[in-house]
């Protein structure tokens, strides 16, 4: 690929070039990973001890009880890892009728009854034995220094601690592992986190028996009885993260892969297999037409995702039905170019997150991302062992005539998820490790600066400066304040109720980029680390 490497949009970034890379939304993270390569670890060493350290560093997005998933090329093939949660044995429609009323059509938001069983550390593990060159405990080193030691709270990670606090601060734990001097950390201030560390020393002993069945499992078994949830050691014993065949659409002439269901990854191959229909390039590449025709065909894909994606084993219908070409030509004749549009759910029977990446100099290159959601999460903190939980028992439904009868809450079930990494590949040959993060905006966010680099030739780092947009529902969207007004003008006029938003942050996730510029051992790799969070990308 020929890119521009003259960047159009204001950016504090410029691309990296190196042998071996780690890019995350956080520069001691990324350090983390650079350190594992210089011991002689390789790339999935890399990105375990940065998901380890990301822990510490960005906790406002993502902690040691997240969910996570993974795509990797281990120098001949890809392999998915789906470790995201299953419900405790004791969540069925009726608990949460029960617990929460008729009027409950989901689990809450935050508290223990959000919860299910995370899956980030079961991945780190399951990675390492299938994958590492280094000893587990290794991996947890820099972690562990970092929250024995501390760090200073950075600009962007600050502004969402801070935000988050006034919802969060009387859940269980929260306080008391989150807001050491009774409030967030102020900018600059120095924070520790011993519980963690003391979690990290004992799932690093262990190679993670500790957090399932063991005495973490334990630990978090008895706060939950203290504070209302029912989840169990034996929830955390029996839990096992899946290795899955990535699913995969062709775009000019590059393949994208995704995770398959029970992710939203398929969100972004049907809005490409849409797009694929369209002549995108001779568009202008912030012109109306082309942001217009991207954002109609994300919300065809989203009208489809949200009405039949699930656990897989659930689902009304098949990926190849929803990925099937004819299906997605069918799809694509809705689109109209003069208005924006209201679509429904066709019928294909018929036809706060981090994200990082790492690559290193043998080939081997990986796309991880774990979270716990909503910012901080459910907002509960086992506090002996620092473990903040996820809140991705959100996503059920709890009643069967939902928008999606397939998501259905059910003991031992994984509900519908949005984290998802991303893999690009060329004649069956790796190029890019790639996500975007934040809730709906990844799908968009892998659509939007995929077709910025292969339709337009923009570089992996002007591709993640450009401005963005964000479909909400209906015909509701978000765009960056960094949008061209004209642009902006001619989407409402096209009919979209426009919302233009300041805080990227918060609407318009993050990205990490790794492109192979070709033989990893001469040319080495193009990274790119979005300028929305405090991130670095870093190589030698």
């Amino acid at each position: 690929m020929n890119f521009d490497y003259q960047n159009p949009y204001t950016s504090t970034r410029l691309p990296v070039f190196a042998r071996n890379v780690v890019s995350t939304s956080h520069p001691l993270a990324a350090q983390a990973g650079l350190r594992m390569l210089w011991q002689g670890g390789n790339a999935v060493d890399a990105a375990i001890a940065a998901a380890a350290a990301i822990t510490i560093c960005e906790p406002v997005s993502n902690g040691l009880g997240s969910d996570a998933f993974c795509i990797l090329w281990d120098g001949q093939q890809l392999h998915g890892l789906n470790a995201s949660g299953r419900a405790p044995q004791t969540w069925t429609p009726e608990y949460f009728q029960k617990k929460y009323g008729g009027d409950a059509k989901s689990p809450p938001k935050r508290g223990f009854d959000s919860v299910t069983v995370p899956g980030a550390v079961a991945s780190w593990v399951a990675m390492s034995q299938r994958f590492g060159k280094l000893p587990f405990e290794d991996l947890m080193q820099p972690a562990i220094e970092i929250a024995e030691r501390g760090y200073l709270v950075p600009v962007v990670v600050q502004q969402k601690w801070a935000a988050a606090t006034p919802e969060l601060k009387t859940q269980p734990g929260f306080a008391e592992s989150f807001l050491p001097w009774g409030r967030a950390p102020n900018v600059g201030e120095l924070f520790k986190f011993p519980g963690a560390a003391a979690g990290l020393r004992a799932i690093a002993k262990t190679k993670g028996q500790a957090f399932y069945g063991g005495e973490i499992a334990q630990a978090i078994e008895r706060f939950a009885a203290q504070n209302g949830g029912s989840v169990k050691a034996s929830d955390f014993a029996s839990y096992q993260p899946e290795w899955v065949t990535p699913i995969a659409k062709d775009y000019r002439g590059y393949t994208l892969h995704e995770i398959p269901p029970n992710g939203q990854g398929i969100a972004a191959l049907i809005a490409l297999g849409i797009l694929s229909n369209f002549d995108v390039a001779s568009l202008p590449v912030d012109g109306i037409d082309s942001q217009h025709l991207q954002i109609e065909a994300m919300k065809l894909a989203f009208a489809d995702v949200y009405r039949f994606v699930a656990e897989p084993a659930s689902m009304e219908v098949t990926t190849e039905q929803m990925l099937d070409p004819a299906y997605l030509a069918s799809r694509a004749k809705l689109i109209d170019m003069k208005r924006a549009q209201d679509f429904k759910a066709g019928n294909p029977v018929k036809g706060g997150t981090i994200y990082l990446s790492a690559a290193d100099e043998n080939g081997m290159m990986v796309s991880f991302i774990q979270s716990n959601y909503m910012g901080f999460g459910s907002g509960v903190v086992e506090p002996t062992f620092g473990i903040s939980l996820q809140n991705r028992g959100h996503a059920f439904s709890t009643v069967p005539n939902g928008l999606n009868p397939a998501n259905l809450v059910a003991p031992g079930k994984r509900p519908f998820h949005t984290i998802i990494p991303a893999f690009l590949t060329r004649d069956g040959q790796p190029v890019m490790s790639y996500g975007v993060m934040g809730a709906n905006m990844q799908p968009q966010g892998h659509m939007q600066t995929l077709v910025r680099m292969l339709d337009y030739g923009q570089n992996p780092q002007a591709a993640c400066d450009a401005p963005r947009w964000r479909f909400n529902s209906g015909v509701e969207i978000n765009v960056e304040a960094s949008m061209r007004a004209d642009t902006v003008q001619a989407l409402k006029e096209r009919g979209h109720t426009v919302d233009v938003i300041n805080d990227s942050y918060q609407d318009f996730g993050s990205g990490q980029f790794i492109w192979r510029a070709g033989d990893p051992k001469a040319e080495g790799y193009v990274i790119a680390s979005d300028s929305r969070r405090d991130g670095l990308a870093a190589g030698f």
